[in-house]
């Protein structure tokens, strides 16, 4: 009956909690990414704490625009009563008085708020930010529906992560995977009762390089810490230290993952005992050991080296408390090095060093890890819920569709599995063009040049049409259309995962072989290998070009066509819920005109033809963070990294608020994402200036805004980007369109930089200028003087 009476007394305050915030509509998983997205005053004005309520969103906004100061707005400004509330700089932090925290919330119950009320997909969001501000992010969370904590697996499968571990560091090579698949020795850190010592300070010392410290783990010395917890303690968060191979500056040789258990063990005991199964080794702070945590400590089995005591020294009663620390250490037949005392005069930096030596031993011996997916069967044992689950389903499709994708190259299996993008259709793609042009023509009668032209055309159409619907494709077009919204979701993500791991796998072969051919300067198999890196480049992206094609030419059986009539529905409905839809063929350089113009078309009555847009595209060298700065500004997601550049061009919509609709006069922001302009791999395996011209003309003269992106401070690398921009600038204005045009300047952080890079920026605006007067003679208008006469910058 306790028990009964202390869950309905957890979920009273669960529930009290999220009303404070206004956040009790959206439990359990009601909060969606999309919500989130939508373009309105809040989320292009600096975000301003001005009630309790605002604390989510101002959090969740910044920490979408990864933000690392997110953690900082868990209170209202300006309480003029701050500095005579001393109940803050009480050590005795968990027992502190609740009055004068009605304006103020502990970061960890915020968070641990917003997880319980978000979705799926908003948690994999969340906890990806998290971990890219170096944040730690949940492992299990308390209070699920059922009053049972969960194992986030789900949640943190979209973080990927770098790293080289010393035995790699001579060849400089790296590891790259999914966290929650990497196998990674995991070190647990939990305290008995109101152990005056913080865990977390520790911790973060011990994560810390040298007199580097950052704050992993949020303790109670920093802003809004020191408050009582509300709803988080039994939360497990978990934080990596990924080594970079360069001993003088790694605190441990191997990749090492912490998790940090909130709230004393005798409180969250089912949470305590999975962390002890699961880990390397575990490290209990505390004080002293009473009866309770004296029972719970001696029904732990195979202790020895994987406990440690960390025994904070307190004056008084100091003889009492290692007494009882000496009784436990008997009982337990631990020896004395599993003891780590800290002295009063002791600080948790010089606490850290203990602990750190005490891992990288622990490393040398560690034979079996594991990873996060494998705590499953632990997991389900102690009764924790899983949040993995609710993909099963879709796993099963997913595995049908991708059959046969571990055991085939890549470039076969996109030949067999997706075979109107291939030869082809880049054939086809090439006669367009010509037939525009007419380059080769030679000394050929234009009319018998053209009509030997469409006849190719017409001959490799016929083929296309008579392609038979491969067994993954039809699989991934019956799947995606009889799915509801969130199961369409959870298997686009699926299908997502496995793609990048794969890439990731064989990416990395390809890769050693290339650097092995590189080294015996190997000009032919350099070249085969840069191909094959880029046929081995397999995504989501390539499945909708397919689907897109199959629309495109109308596959002749009745029964097949009798199917396809609903694809540009089903597209459209995606680019609704945030998905990107491919606008040009990266590989082909070719746009199917049918398919994207019907998408559209379906998009515009599902709108109920209110779809105004502003269109709004980035233009830039390869890898200077294009997709990501869309990313970050919009809250996008655009694919990055997993060592696949964009490539084409894709469109992403961004619904605005009703109330900016009237202001800026549009109801979309479209975003287009383009590919990377003078690309090494696009200069040696075809024309690259031509093609960076085509891209650039073609993207510009959709858009009303065109952002150019320099990265760092050198602008000689934009010159032949801001030729090809100048050309198209002025065609639109031939056609009375007046684009912005914006150049942005990444990763300047000197405060001096504007001043100083005054003589780049004019020569940047000379160059403008005189390339807008050639461009203009070119084009005929004398008229034209400078780049501002074309555009606004």
């Amino acid at each position: 009956m306790s028990t009964l009476n202390t869950e309905g007394q957890e979920h009273a305050a669960l529930l009290n909690f999220l009303s404070k915030l206004g956040l009790e509509k959206y439990y359990p998983n009601k909060l969606s990414l999309r919500s989130l997205l939508e373009i309105n005053k809040h989320s292009i004005h600096e975000e301003v704490v001005r009630s309790v309520e605002d604390i989510p969103w101002c959090f969740l906004r910044k920490l979408l625009k990864i933000n690392a100061e997110c953690r900082n707005c868990t209170r209202l400004p300006n309480n003029e009563d701050e500095e005579e509330n001393n109940d803050l700089f009480d050590p005795d932090f968990d027992t502190a008085d609740d009055s004068g925290e009605d304006n103020e919330v502990n970061p960890l119950d915020l968070i641990a708020a917003l997880f319980l009320c978000a979705d799926s997909f908003l948690q994999q969001e969340m906890a990806l930010k998290m971990s890219m501000c170096q944040f730690s992010v949940p492992l299990v969370l308390p209070h699920g529906n059922v009053s049972q904590c969960t194992l986030m697996q789900w949640a943190l499968r979209e973080i990927v992560k770098e790293w080289c571990p010393h035995t790699l560091s001579e060849s400089r090579g790296f590891v790259e995977d999914n966290i929650v698949q990497a196998d990674i020795p995991i070190y647990s850190f939990v305290r008995l009762k109101n152990c005056s010592s913080s865990k977390s300070q520790v911790l973060n010392h011990v994560l810390s390089r040298g007199q580097q410290n950052h704050n992993f783990f949020i303790h109670r010395d920093m802003e809004g810490g020191a408050l009582k917890r509300k709803i988080a303690n039994g939360l497990v968060e978990v934080c990596w230290y990924l080594p970079c191979g360069r001993e003088n500056l790694d605190v441990f040789p191997e990749p090492v993952a912490v998790a940090n258990l909130r709230g004393d063990i005798c409180e969250s005991l089912t949470q305590f005992t999975f962390l002890f199964q699961v880990s390397t080794a575990t490290f209990v702070f505390l004080d002293k050991v009473e009866e309770t945590e004296k029972k719970i400590l001696t029904s732990l089995q195979d202790v020895k080296s994987k406990l440690f005591l960390v025994v904070n020294h307190k004056k008084g009663n100091d003889k009492e408390d290692m007494m009882s620390v000496k009784v436990i250490l008997k009982e337990l037949d631990l020896p004395k090095t599993s003891v780590k005392t800290k002295d009063p005069g002791v600080n948790s930096a010089e606490l850290s060093q203990k602990v750190c030596a005490v891992i990288k031993k622990s490393l040398s011996d560690v034979k079996n890890k594991t990873c996060i997916l494998n705590m499953h069967d632990k997991a389900v044992e102690l009764g924790l819920s899983l949040d993995e689950t609710k993909a099963d389903e879709q796993k099963k499709a997913v595995e049908e569709i991708l059959d046969g994708i571990e055991v085939q190259n890549i470039t076969e299996y996109k030949k067999q599995q997706l075979p109107l993008q291939g030869d082809n259709w880049k054939r086809l793609s090439q006669l367009e063009k010509e037939e525009c042009r007419l380059k080769e023509a030679g000394d050929s009668a234009i009319e018998d040049y053209k009509s030997q032209l469409q006849a190719e055309k017409k001959e490799i159409a016929e083929k296309q049409r008579k392609q038979k619907l491969s067994k993954g494709m039809e699989s991934f077009i019956e799947t995606l259309s009889k799915s509801d919204k969130e199961e369409r979701d959870f298997l686009l993500k699926l299908m997502k995962f496995k793609f990048n791991s794969h890439s990731r796998d064989k990416l990395t072969v390809l890769r050693k072989e290339f650097k092995e051919q590189f080294k015996q300067k190997n000009t032919e198999n350099i070249t085969v290998l840069d191909q094959a890196l880029m046929d081995s480049s397999l995504g989501l992206e390539h499945y909708m070009r397919e689907m897109g094609l199959i629309y495109e030419f109308s596959l002749q059986s009745q029964h097949t066509a009798d199917g396809i009539t609903h694809l540009p529905s089903l597209a459209a409905e995606m680019l609704l819920d945030g998905y990107s839809l491919e606008l040009l063929d990266g590989d082909a350089s070719n746009i199917p005109e049918r398919w994207v113009t019907d998408v559209l078309m379906e998009l515009h009555k599902k709108v109920g033809e209110k779809s105004r847009l502003l269109v709004l595209t980035v233009l830039g060298v390869q890898s200077t963070g294009k997709s990501t700065l869309l990313n970050t500004m919009f809250g996008a997601q655009f694919p990055v990294s997993s060592g696949r550049c964009t490539r084409g061009a894709y469109m992403l919509f961004c619904k605005v608020g009703e109330e900016m609709q009237r202001q800026q006069n549009c109801d979309f922001v479209v975003l287009i994402d383009t590919e990377g302009l003078k690309s090494p791999d696009m200069e040696q395996l075809m024309e690259s200036y031509e093609h960076d011209n085509q891209l650039a003309t073609f993207v510009i003269g959709l858009s009303d805004v065109t952002i150019i992106n320099l990265s760092m401070e050198n602008s000689t690398e934009m010159k032949d980007v801001l030729q090809i921009s100048a050309h198209a600038f002025l065609r639109m204005k031939q056609i009375g369109k007046k684009p912005v045009c914006h150049f942005v300047h990444q990763n300047v952080a000197q405060v001096s930089a504007h001043t100083k890079t005054i003589t780049e920026r004019k020569h940047l605006l000379d160059q403008l200028n005189e390339m807008t007067k050639i461009a203009a003679e070119m084009e005929k208008q004398p008229s034209i003087h400078a780049f501002t006469d074309v555009n606004e910058l």
